[in-house]
């Protein structure tokens, strides 16, 4: 039987609708002797966490109470901030954000970059990427293949849009077997190895430090903390773009559950 290496499927998100949320007026300014309350939207996965027991207890004492709102797909939260139904987001890169914003005409401004959880290649079977035999059937992320020496992309490809037709040299001789990003945690325990994205990895338990390897991030995939433009400059604004580059977040980072994700190319 031939060994199996699963990987995701790129998985578009439809819009469900923007809705008819006004524009807040609140002030993301903070008020002496108040605490300014601010909802940030989040998806499924770690930044949820990462907002209520990092960023929001660090940011108590500047006079702001963060609390989370999640949504279930990747379109909600940046309409939902462009209509002032949330005051900022933690769910997204920049390469989403820059693309997004331009697509749907929105003025959206990220406050800065905080450690992310990228891409992992999981195995049950193996102890590392040199373990892989050669024959194994494979699948997904085929930059983080590439990142490994699995295998060899065409020069003029963008790697964005890859696919398993886009690959120069295998020279394992492996098969690419494609799954949707869901199904890719419950893959580790039938297959050889599986390619799976931060997100469904988290809420499945596998551990980063127990990959064989992880994604190298570039800048382009570090997650990003987002407010409206108008408020970047708020007392909020300024307060977030200090602490996501101050020594108190990384050592608190480094004490959390977060301690091995990426780390913002900022650090």
């Amino acid at each position: 039987v031939a060994a199996v290496l699963a990987a995701a499927t790129l998985i578009s998100v439809a819009a469900c609708g923007s809705g008819n949320s006004s524009a807040s007026n609140e002030s993301l300014n903070a008020s002496k002797g108040k605490t300014t309350k601010i909802t940030v939207g989040v998806c499924p996965g770690p930044y949820g966490d990462m907002v209520d027991k990092v960023i929001g207890p660090l940011l108590k004492d500047d006079g702001f109470e963060l609390k989370t709102k999640l949504f279930n797909d990747y379109v909600q939260p940046d309409k939902a901030l462009a209509s002032g139904s949330i005051q900022a987001n933690l769910m997204q890169h920049i390469n989403y954000l820059n693309k997004f914003t331009k697509d749907n005409n929105l003025d959206l401004t990220s406050l800065g970059q905080v450690p992310t959880l990228g891409l992992g290649i999981y195995s049950n079977k193996f102890k590392s990427v040199k373990d892989i035999k050669d024959g194994s059937n494979l699948a997904r992320s085929l930059g983080v293949l590439e990142q490994q020496g699995l295998v060899t992309l065409k020069g003029d490809i963008d790697s964005t849009k890859a696919s398993v037709n886009d690959i120069k040299d295998n020279p394992k001789n492996l098969k690419i077997k494609t799954l949707d990003a869901a199904q890719l945690a419950r893959s580790v325990d039938t297959v050889d190895v599986a390619l799976v994205p931060g997100n469904f990895a988290w809420a499945a338990g596998l551990k980063p430090s127990e990959a064989l390897a992880m994604e190298k991030q570039d800048e382009g995939v570090i997650n990003v903390f987002v407010v409206n433009t108008k408020d970047a400059n708020s007392d909020f604004g300024k307060a977030v773009k200090k602490l996501l580059v101050s020594q108190e977040f990384k050592d608190a980072i480094a004490k959390s559950d977060f301690k091995d994700f990426g780390k913002p190319t900022t650090w």
